[in-house]
């Protein structure tokens, strides 16, 4: 008789097999992990599972039996599985099984319906309803007063609220949802990106990544379409299909055989599986940039979802490409569906879900500190607070204090050395420009180019041009707008495009590396002396951890190597760290961090008054020193006219090596009736030029960048400038060669003959002997007359 036990604790399921037999009153049980053992069976192939680090059912048999004895110490309660037919029980735990995943899958904003702090009453508004407002018989003002037990009550189910958020988070970083995140709906279209998918142990942890994807969450719904792409789509079924154990076994073996491509097509990718009218939900993986940009990407899904319920879960996966992570998180924005960040390493982890709670835990964590904070007054067994207090603090709490911070963000500093000393890339062209490597297209041309000549030559007593040799030169136009006719070497131009393409690879390598980091933020920071100056005027109260968590980038990454520094922040009123310049020690850096941590948002953006006193201040003797810098990084336009600011900014950099640099950090800035406004306001693209204006009369950089990535950078289009000249160069070779061929293509050739009998035959014709001409009639001669 047998009986089939599954135990569900977790979601980690384990199949017991019992057998009783009626020979002997010991039971065999065999514990086997299911996940393995579907792969086993429906797979067979153990050299994957061996790969991936599972044990096999060959490796079983070992020396010890597939069933083994022992005696129960326990027995659970049956729940109703325990029965006498095997098809009842595994119908009860189908249904089973599927009341569990109703339960659990759902979208944390979806949860937070029932679970957030409004939802379960547990804000302070709703504290304060609690309490009993009475009038001080001193001073005559309101207070309001609570009962000791309700307060306690009101702060213990605020811990046990935290504790619930602590405990979905942590289910959420668990099994295949901490890799993929909680897949919604019932009708799955899974859109896998293989584009940057090597061969090795990267695609078998990817491999086995999507395994679980499909043992886990996949397998529970009801259809199921798989598509893979890189430079062209690869569909494993031409319609969705509906989940049973040959779909799940197709779909194993369909992720078994992925393989590694080139390009990223998502628009051909998400045109061929939006055509899928029967899906309900679309799970986007992808682990490179996407060939087309993010506006191509957004208006083409927003216009085919346009009355249709379909749910978008854009998943990054192991993926280092800030560009990337961008346009997944704003194209699952766009749609209105859900984002999350995997990364192996633990980097740039994120996740709509996890987020959501991570804000929500935030806030219970702020108002409980503050509930204790504000209840100090004890009468008897009341606990007493002033209404303005109450007020204050709740207001205190909002918005800063609320927001979510990145892991260890008020941790010490890592400091780092960098490893290459800092250069614009004004400065770095110098050294690897084409003109510096001697790869301008005019250098390479120049041994073989001639110009025409027009002279006259005396003995022949009339002027003479050069002429072109048709076979083996072209006219090129110089870069001075002159003609020059050019021998083309074709060995030497293949040789200098293979360099032209070595070139542009380094440059995209440069980009790259100003595209991460604290370079995403504030650029390449070269000079030696360097002053900080953040913009903390109370427009930037919603992104102070933004700012706070940007300057420990710039602290940890790229302060080390210089020799002084300073911090000021500025509002309406200027908070310099220091009184002056401090040496950049690993001591005053952790200093200054600390220091960060304690800014607050308030006033305008007073930037004059800041740059002034940095100038006269820590930059009193910036005549007798080199290389000073000063970095703005801020969210929006001066108090202070533009006009105003450039002026004063091209009168103090002249003739002294110091630069004033703008980071412009484009936020949205949300204006309401209760939040101060500032003196002056502009759209992002008004505040870019204005900012633009300043630099230059400073002959500095600037730099915009905001959540989506890098939207303008002085020192990345100076190298995107010079890969476009690359290209330009590459394109005019191509052209001379081209010309070349279609010239001896257009060569009059004898269609009778063959081309490789064409110089034979030339040659024999050339040897055969012309027919002599015939004799002209003549009249009979005189002579001959007299001798007739």
């Amino acid at each position: 008789m047998c009986f089939l036990w599954m135990d569900n604790c977790n979601f980690s399921f384990s199949c017991l097999l019992i057998c009783c037999c009626p020979t002997c009153n010991a039971m065999s049980i065999c514990i086997m992990d299911t996940h393995i053992r579907k792969m086993a069976q429906l797979l067979d192939n153990d050299q994957f599972l061996e790969k991936v680090g599972v044990t096999t059912k060959s490796s079983l048999r070992g020396d010890h039996a597939l069933w083994q004895d022992f005696t129960m110490s326990h027995v659970g309660p049956d729940n109703g599985l325990l029965v006498t037919h095997i098809n009842k029980t595994q119908d009860l735990l189908r249904l089973q099984m599927k009341k569990i995943q109703s339960k659990k899958v759902q979208t944390t904003e979806e949860w937070l319906r029932n679970y957030s702090l409004e939802s379960l009453q547990l804000t302070l508004e709703h504290l304060i309803n609690e309490g009993n407002i009475i009038l001080n018989s001193r001073d005559g003002v309101e207070e309001i007063e609570f009962t000791e037990d309700t307060v306690t009550d009101f702060e213990s189910r605020l811990s046990e609220v935290i504790e619930l958020y602590q405990q979905r988070i942590q289910w959420l970083l668990q099994d295949s949802r901490k890799v993929f995140g909680l897949i919604k709906g019932t009708k799955v279209g899974l859109v896998v990106d293989v584009s940057d998918m090597s061969y090795g142990r990267r695609l078998l942890d990817f491999q086995k990544d999507l395994l679980c994807l499909i043992d886990e969450q996949l397998c529970y719904k009801k259809q199921l379409y798989c598509l893979s792409f890189s430079t062209e789509i690869s569909p494993l079924w031409e319609s969705p299909k509906n989940i049973n154990v040959h779909v799940l076994h197709e779909a194993r073996q369909w992720i078994q055989q992925l393989e590694p491509g080139r390009g990223c097509n998502l628009l051909k990718a998400l045109k061929h599986v939006l055509t899928m009218k029967e899906l309900n939900s679309l799970v986007l993986i992808v682990g490179s940039c996407p060939d087309q940009s993010l506006e191509i990407l957004s208006d083409y899904a927003q216009q085919c979802m346009v009355g249709r319920e379909l749910q978008t879960h854009a998943v990054t996966y192991d993926c280092s490409n800030p560009a990337s992570l961008a346009v997944l998180k704003n194209l699952a924005e766009a749609v209105r569906g859900r984002y999350h960040c995997y990364s192996s390493k633990g980097e740039n982890f994120d996740s709509s879900d996890v987020h959501l709670l991570l804000q929500e835990s935030q806030k219970a964590k702020n108002l409980l500190k503050n509930i204790k904070q504000t209840f100090r007054r004890r009468i008897h067994s009341s606990l007493i607070s002033r209404i303005a207090d109450v007020s204050t603090e709740f207001a205190n709490t909002a918005p800063s204090n609320l927001l979510p911070k990145p892991p260890k963000h008020e941790g010490p500093l890592v400091i780092q050395t960098p490893c290459v000393l800092a250069k614009t890339s004004t400065d770095w062209l110098k050294t690897n420009g084409l003109k510096a490597k001697k790869l301008n297209l005019y250098q390479v041309l120049a041994p073989n180019a001639f110009s025409p000549v027009e002279e006259f030559v005396p003995i022949l007593k009339k002027t003479v041009s050069s002429t072109l040799h048709e076979k083996a030169m072209m006219q090129f136009e110089w870069y001075d707008g002159t003609v020059k006719n050019i021998h083309v070497d074709l060995p030497v131009l293949y040789s200098y495009q293979k360099l032209l393409s070595k070139m542009v690879r380094i440059y995209e390598k440069r980009i790259d590396w100003l595209s991460v980091a604290s370079r995403r933020i504030w650029g390449s920071v070269c000079e030696r002396r360097v002053v900080i100056l953040v913009d903390i005027s109370v427009t930037n109260s919603m992104y102070i951890i933004h700012i706070q968590h940007s300057l420990r980038l710039l602290l940890e990454e790229q302060m080390s190597n210089k020799d002084y520094f300073n911090i000021i922040a500025f509002g309406s009123d200027i908070v310099p760290w220091q009184l002056e310049l401090v040496p950049s020690q690993p001591e005053n850096l952790q200093n200054a961090w600390r220091w960060v941590l304690n800014l607050q948002c308030k006033g305008s953006r007073n930037f004059m008054s800041a740059l002034r006193r940095a100038v006269e201040v820590d930059f009193k003797d910036k005549d007798k020193h080199k290389s000073q810098g000063l970095y703005l990084l801020t969210t929006g336009i001066p108090d202070q006219e533009t006009h105003t600011v450039s002026a004063y900014v091209a009168e103090v950099c002249r003739g002294f090596d110091l630069q004033l640099h703008v980071c412009l950090f484009s936020v949205m800035e949300d204006i309401d009736s209760d939040r101060i406004l500032p003196a002056r306001y502009a759209n992002p693209t008004e505040t870019a030029i204005a900012f633009k204006e300043i630099v230059q009369a400073a002959n500095g950089r600037f730099h915009w960048f905001g959540e989506a990535g890098i939207f303008e950078s002085d020192d990345i289009t100076i190298i995107v400038s010079e890969m476009e000249k690359a290209n330009n160069y590459s394109q005019k070779c191509a052209f001379l060669v081209e010309s070349l061929k279609q010239r001896s293509m257009n060569q009059p050739v004898n269609p009778f003959v063959p081309e490789g009998d064409s110089n034979v035959l030339t040659k024999k014709e050339k040897r055969r002997p012309q027919k002599l001409p015939s004799p002209k009639p003549t009249a009979l001669s005189l002579a001959r007359m007299h001798k007739q």
